[in-house]
């Protein structure tokens, strides 16, 4: 694609990274087969394809973005299933992270969506915050069908039946290796998953430390920055994510680390970017150094080998490939052959490539094209007749298992229950499960 920025323009890193990204791009449109918004809506500018002429055109003019481009923007899921499907490598999530600040900074939306995207920002990514808004929810639901707006009315239907205690696990601490160590790792504890389920956490230490690895939960560790960096955000995701480099930074120089573990995997897309969101920051050694051990759950439990994994019914699984760890870290087979290694029998739903609607605050925020993904994601679920859904994503385990019969629950706690751990509280009975009928005693 031809561009025409100017050598001023091109003077601003964002904007010749950006002038990189579209100079790569063919205008073949391969993206468009497999964009999800476009499956929805049928509409070009709602392809990545459309999106990239109307990103080229606001930033090439300096101009200060329209209602058109800010809709079509933010309907954008930033799934990236577009990067595994172009054959140029466009780098698409760059491009549009810079078109989301940029929106941010030259474009005034209205009151009430300025309002819920600062409250969104100043809720979501902290846990305790985030679990009182849970509560209240939970009390105001009764009364959702008065509530005007569309996207509060979906905030209510997301709140859990059940918002759970605090996990002591997931402060500033350290876990010893169960017997010889072999790694030692630290554990991105998250934040919206602290609030909304803290057995992932639970069960990560626990597989991990039967691993071999000796984990830490670092002083100061805390929100990656994803959420509010999707959003535009740039200042409120920057500080999020400088602080937790320089908390991973203080336990790798102390005494060393092998890998900085994740298991949201919208969390792991964004921590191994860390290099390139600090490029032009006194923190891009560090934040490079951050970057390169970031690796999710099922990367670091591969690499070691799965242990004895005897303990867990050969349940019939539903794998459900979050988009963040298919297409935003290239990450396929590894949670699937851990899965089947575990002994578990391992189906995969139709379009495993389109997002469930999930995407972050996307369900939030656009509730209408959302619920139409969840619908067609949970269809193709159902028609796998699995026994459980096992997914490597908080968001996309909330999204599904709101509009499903079947037990969801993550990757990690069903190799924590094959190694040795206890039943997932997904499956251990209650009206949310149909599975505790078909165990053994």
């Amino acid at each position: 694609m031809q561009t025409k920025f100017s050598e001023a323009q091109l003077a601003d890193p964002a904007t010749r990274r950006s002038n990189e990204i579209l100079r790569s791009c063919v205008h073949c449109g391969f993206c468009t087969a497999t964009c999800p918004t476009y499956k929805v809506l049928g509409d070009e500018l709602d392809s990545p394809r459309g999106r990239i002429y109307l990103i080229k055109d606001m930033l090439e003019n300096n101009r200060v973005p329209d209602e058109k481009t800010v809709m079509h923007i933010d309907r954008c899921l930033s799934c990236l299933s577009c990067m595994t499907t172009c054959p140029s490598g466009v780098h698409y999530m760059h491009l549009v992270d810079h078109a989301r600040a940029y929106i941010e900074r030259n474009y005034k939306r209205r009151w009430d969506e300025r309002a819920l995207r600062w409250l969104l920002s100043k809720i979501l990514p902290y846990p305790d915050r985030f679990r009182l808004a849970l509560f209240s929810a939970k009390l105001i639901r009764p009364f959702r069908k008065f509530v005007p707006d569309a996207r509060l009315r979906a905030m209510l239907e997301m709140a859990p039946d059940h918002v759970p205690s605090k996990s002591m696990n997931d402060r500033p601490q350290r876990f010893p290796a169960d017997g010889q160590r072999i790694k030692r790792v630290a554990l991105l504890i998250g934040c919206a998953q602290r609030a909304l389920n803290t057995d992932i956490n639970d069960a990560t230490i626990r597989l991990l430390t039967r691993h071999g690895c000796e984990v830490i939960i670092p002083e100061g560790i805390g929100c990656c920055g994803a959420l509010t960096h999707h959003m535009g955000k740039a200042d409120d995701s920057h500080a999020m994510a400088a602080a937790n480099i320089r908390a991973i930074v203080a336990e790798l120089d102390d005494k060393g680390l092998d890998a900085v573990v994740i298991n949201t995997s919208g969390c792991g897309t964004t921590v191994k970017d860390y290099g390139h969101m600090f490029r032009n920051d006194p923190l891009a050694a560090d934040a490079a150094r951050v970057a390169g051990l970031a690796k999710d759950i099922s990367e670091v439990i591969a690499d070691i080998g799965l242990k004895d994994s005897s303990y867990a019914e050969p349940l019939r699984v539903a794998y459900h490939a979050a988009c963040s760890l298919q297409h935003g870290q290239q990450i396929r087979s590894a949670p699937k052959d851990l899965l089947k290694a575990a002994g578990f029998e391992v189906v995969e739903p139709r379009d495993s490539h389109i997002c469930c609607g999930s995407a972050g605050t996307y369900n939030l925020m656009q509730p209408a094209i959302s619920a139409d993904l969840k619908t067609r994601k949970v269809a193709t679920l159902e028609a796998t007749q699995a026994q459980v859904i096992s997914a490597g994503n908080i968001g996309c385990m909330i999204q599904i298992g709101s509009a499903i019969g079947i037990p969801v629950v993550h990757t990690v706690e069903l190799l924590d229950w094959a190694t040795g751990g206890p039943l997932p509280q997904g499956l251990a009975g209650g009206s949310e499960s149909r599975v505790a009928e078909e165990l053994p005693a």
